[in-house]
């Protein structure tokens, strides 16, 4: 299950990315549903998305 964590508060690393805008606001609003940021969420999704590939998708 997806869970808020508190492990990205010093991410740092600049990059653009571009949503549908569907997408942006879904992510936006259980990010103002959470009261965290935007890209706080984005990052917890990513990291729940890379720990929960599937075994032949791993980069080891």
């Amino acid at each position: 299950m997806f869970k808020i964590d508190n492990e990205f508060q010093n991410a740092n690393i600049s990059r653009t990315i571009r949503f549908t805008e569907k997408l942006f606001d879904e992510l936006s609003m259980y990010a103002a549903k959470n009261n965290i940021s935007f890209n706080y969420l984005v990052l917890q999704c990513c990291k729940y998305a890379l720990d929960n590939l599937d075994d032949s998708s791993k980069i080891e």
